[in-house]
């Protein structure tokens, strides 16, 4: 092989582990900022001061109690809940070649969204007590996966039928709680609402360990599938065949995985849009298509982008808090555009 062309790709990966360290100091950096804001004032060497002392014991005084307790779940749930997101929407794109594919298209959100109204405003569902709302939009959340590979697999698990029986799930399920919500008391619509809007103000430090350990087994998972994805995106259907990989098999892994942590991330905290979208397609931009590097730039870039935008919420017009599904929407459509005008080459 030309010396050159080995010395040109050393280059170029060089570049995309300097990006993907990049956004992982810029996480540290507005984590710790992050946590400095709020009616109670406190440095970032404080925060970090306070972090530390708190990974080895309880908090012992207000300032350390206000950081760990209240400020601390919430940014880390941001975090691990815009890296789940974006690394979902990264695959579910590549794995489907279309840039418009995410989870919200095919048809989850909408799902969850329904389920959650249910538990609202009829007081129905499958958990009771404080997770019936959680358990609802986890379960209904999932729906639309099964149905979609079940069309597939009677059908053939071909990227369109897997689009077009999302967008119809998605139409089935906002129609149906448009109609709960229209009957409903209006606090009981206004609480469904805002649960759709998508909101990071109920984090605490117990349900953290259980949307990590969600997303760091569909991580894994997707990371193993990354080659699989560089083949299909490269080479097409018939020649990944060749190549040993199934692309039906591989999509409905794929799908299947993305779902899941899609589901466990959006029943904690709404359904926060645009981040699975948004973050791909910038990173993208940034360092190519090569998903070894893309699934985990794109991941942290989600982290950073949901954690910086309710940040945001938090601030912009204290001390009211807005939910940052409003921020994501208001700030990822007017960004996303911005970038498309202005980029040089055709990264799709």
């Amino acid at each position: 092989m030309d010396a050159s062309l080995i010395e040109e790709y050393k280059k170029h990966t060089t570049q995309k582990i300097i990006f993907i360290i990049f956004i992982l100091v810029l996480i540290v950096t507005i984590a710790g900022i992050s946590a400095t804001l709020g009616s109670y004032p406190i440095s970032v060497s404080e925060v970090y001061s306070i972090i530390l002392k708190c990974l080895i014991r309880h908090p012992e005084n207000t300032k350390e109690s206000i950081v760990w307790n209240l400020r601390m779940p919430r940014i880390i749930l941001a975090v691990i809940a815009g890296a789940g997101l974006a690394s979902s929407g990264a695959m579910t794109q590549g794995i489907l070649k279309n840039p418009l594919a995410t989870p919200y298209t095919l048809g989850i959100s909408s799902a969850a969204g329904l389920g959650a109204a249910i538990a609202i405003i009829l007081s129905k569902g499958v958990f009771a007590g404080k997770y019936i709302v959680v358990g609802n939009a986890f379960l209904f959340s999932l729906i639309p996966t099964f149905v979609i590979l079940a069309l597939a697999r009677f059908k053939g698990a071909t990227p369109e039928t897997m689009i077009l029986a999302g967008i119809a799930m998605m139409y089935v399920f906002s129609a149906i709680t448009t109609i709960l919500m229209y009957f409903a008391e209006s606090e009981a619509v206004k609480s469904a609402y805002f649960w759709m809007v998508g909101d990071l103000g109920k984090a605490e430090w117990k349900i953290i360990p259980i949307v990590f350990l969600f997303f760091i087994i569909g991580f894994i998972l997707l990371m193993i599938k990354t080659w699989d994805v560089n083949v299909m995106m490269l080479s097409g259907d018939e020649v990944a065949k060749s190549l040993g990989v199934n692309p039906e098999m591989e999509r409905v892994v794929v799908m299947l995985t993305s779902s899941f942590i899609t589901a466990s991330i959006i029943s904690f905290t709404g359904t926060i849009g645009f981040i699975c979208l948004v973050a791909p397609h910038i990173c993208r931009m940034m360092i190519g298509g090569d998903y070894r590097y893309l699934l985990p730039a794109s991941t942290l870039f989600g982290g950073f982008l949901l954690l910086t935008c309710d940040t945001i919420a938090r601030t912009i017009l204290a001390p009211v808090i807005l939910p940052v599904g409003v921020v994501t929407n208001c700030l990822g459509g007017p960004m996303f555009l911005y970038l498309l005008i202005r980029r040089k080459r055709e990264y799709w």
